[in-house]
């Protein structure tokens, strides 16, 4: 697994204080190559150290947690979304506006979370890799007559599949009875992906 953060990663609230514009600034702009719109209401967002850590300081200073406990189990919560080397771990977001929409959408996109594929080269050659569910969050978030509108997924790449992933086109898609749309990953994307793949 990639670099777990501890306790001594996460500043306490003033020293976050002190940083957060530019700690911001810098998440904004890493995620622009990490984010991937794959049809008009799905989008992913490719995580690695410094997204999480991200999630866990804005959560501990929305709530204002001021203990060890509290920031422990943040992260042991965030923690497992931290890439390891051959792996990719992204949050997925059904983004629907209003209320007719999630009440079209949700019930439609039951098991969207299993439904998605990185197809790795292009035609008959073409492999395509299936993501994996962080079990963890989905026992939470799971239901059989509606989805939620988060996921937490992953894929896992041989080391031949990285060099795949490296050389070739790679399109991110969504296999779903109810929705099925794709992207091609652009070249920034790749290569901040490719960090995460290669450790």
């Amino acid at each position: 697994m990639g670099t777990k953060l501890t306790l001594d990663d996460i500043a306490d609230l003033r020293a976050y204080e002190r940083e957060r514009d530019a700690f911001r600034a810098r998440i904004i702009e890493l995620k622009k190559a990490r984010r991937v719109s794959i049809g008009p209401i799905v989008t992913m967002v490719f995580e690695n150290r410094d997204t999480i850590r991200f999630q866990i300081q804005e959560m501990a200073r929305a709530e204002r947690m001021l203990s060890d406990d509290a920031i422990q189990t943040e992260l042991d919560t965030y923690n497992p979304l931290i890439p390891g080397a051959g792996e990719l771990s992204a949050t997925l977001f059904i983004e629907l506006t209003s209320k007719d929409q999630l009440v079209e959408w949700l019930p439609k996109l039951v098991g969207v979370e299993r439904s998605l594929e990185l197809l790795l080269g292009e035609g008959a050659g073409a492999e395509v890799v299936r993501c994996e569910v962080e079990e963890q969050h989905a026992e939470q978030l799971t239901r059989e007559d509606v989805t939620a509108s988060v996921h937490y997924v992953r894929f896992r790449l041989t080391p031949s599949q990285v060099e795949r992933f490296a050389s070739e086109p790679v399109v991110l898609a969504v296999n779903h009875a109810n929705y099925a749309e794709g992207a091609h990953l652009g070249d920034e994307t790749k290569r901040a992906l490719l960090e995460d793949l290669r450790g």
